[in-house]
């Protein structure tokens, strides 16, 4: 990164604007060396820009990529070119920098594996604690497979000999795309019937899905060969479930696979003590209140939770009671009320400050 920065700062100079007033030449070449440093000092646009070209700048400045296939976007509306056609003859070799070739379209045309296909599963709490067997249906675009995602029958194209190049410079030096095959090297002579020429059909999938216990939202699950066509008898790729687990009325989980939940009691109950039977994510089971228990105060029901991350057993169940007060009071109640107060001598203010 130094050597990029130290070649940066001598080119830089050496083409600066105020250095060379007037000259077009000197500020244009400036305005590419600014491009090339943005590239090379950012991972991500050198890998774009190693793989599209210039194009990858272009299409996002200009709002025309919308998302999906990026590769494709590029070799359709720019055509072939990279990081080495527009920044080589400035930058050459850097320090071990290495830069790489144009690729024209026709290089996609051999065997690749399909797409990763991605889509967000909702599954239920108890279905998440638990795991589950999900059928799950849905349509997603793919490559006709007809054509193979060509759009029809093609041949080599007669203007560039099937280099997808024009053997002209375009933008900022880039190599330019043969405008009959926009940089694919083929030109379709027969539309495909299935797809119209538009190399995808919708196609419908259904899926047994094993949800495993315990799985949280974020968590995603990988079915092989179950996303998008391959190309040219290559693998199909993967179908990537990213799960987001619902919400439950009564049971809340925690970074730790612990469960909570609130459960109201009696006054009398909380008084006197009681066996209350509790809701746990595998059925009812009883918890033991005792004697003088007061609201807000919480219980441990012992692997009661959620299982662990990595199958290390399961986390706990917290209780926390909620004292309930009726009401309405019929007449005999009271009375006993007025009885209890005639006795009561505790006072649970007793020790507040008197004032500030």
């Amino acid at each position: 990164m130094n050597d990029i920065r130290k070649a940066y700062r001598k080119l830089a100079r050496k083409y600066h604007p105020d250095i060379n007033p007037g000259d077009a030449a000197a500020e244009e070449k400036y305005k590419q060396i600014s491009q090339a440093y943005e590239v090379l000092s950012d991972t991500e646009k050198r890998k774009k820009y190693d793989q599209y070209g210039a194009a990858f700048q272009q299409a996002q400045q200009g709002g025309q990529w919308q998302g999906g296939d990026f590769g494709d976007f590029v070799y359709t509306n720019f055509g072939a070119g990279s990081f080495a056609d527009l920044f080589g003859d400035l930058f050459g070799d850097l320090g071990g920098v290495r830069v790489g070739r144009s690729r024209a379209r026709g290089a996609a045309r051999q065997a690749q594996r399909g797409e990763d296909i991605h889509y967000r599963l909702q599954v239920s709490f108890t279905d998440a604690v638990k795991g589950a067997q999900r059928t799950m249906s849905f349509t997603m675009a793919d490559r006709c497979p007809e054509c193979d995602g060509l759009g029809g029958q093609t041949a080599t194209c007669p203007t560039c000999g099937g280099t997808g190049q024009s053997g002209q410079r375009g933008f900022l030096g880039m190599v330019a795309a043969c405008p009959q095959c926009q940089g694919s090297g083929e030109v379709i002579t027969e539309r495909c019937s299935r797809c119209r020429g538009g190399g995808e059909v919708a196609r419908e999938v259904k899926l047994n899905v094993k949800i495993p216990a315990g799985v949280h939202t974020g968590a995603k699950l990988r079915l092989a060969g179950q996303g998008g066509r391959g190309f040219k008898g290559a693998p199909n790729g993967d179908l990537i479930l990213e799960l987001e687990v619902e919400e439950h009325p009564f049971f809340k989980r925690d970074e730790n696979d612990n469960i909570r939940i609130a459960v109201p009691i009696t006054v009398i109950e909380a008084l006197q003590g009681a066996k209350v039977s509790v809701p746990t994510v595998e059925g009812q089971v009883t918890l033991t209140v005792p004697a003088g228990t007061s609201s807000g105060q919480t219980f441990r029901l012992k692997g009661q939770g959620a299982p662990k991350r990595g199958g290390k057993g399961r986390g706990d169940e917290y209780v926390t009671v909620q004292v309930t007060t009726p009401k309405h009071l019929s007449r005999a109640q009271k009375e006993l009320v007025e009885k209890l107060a005639e006795t009561w001598t505790e006072d649970p203010r007793k020790g507040l400050p008197g004032g500030l």
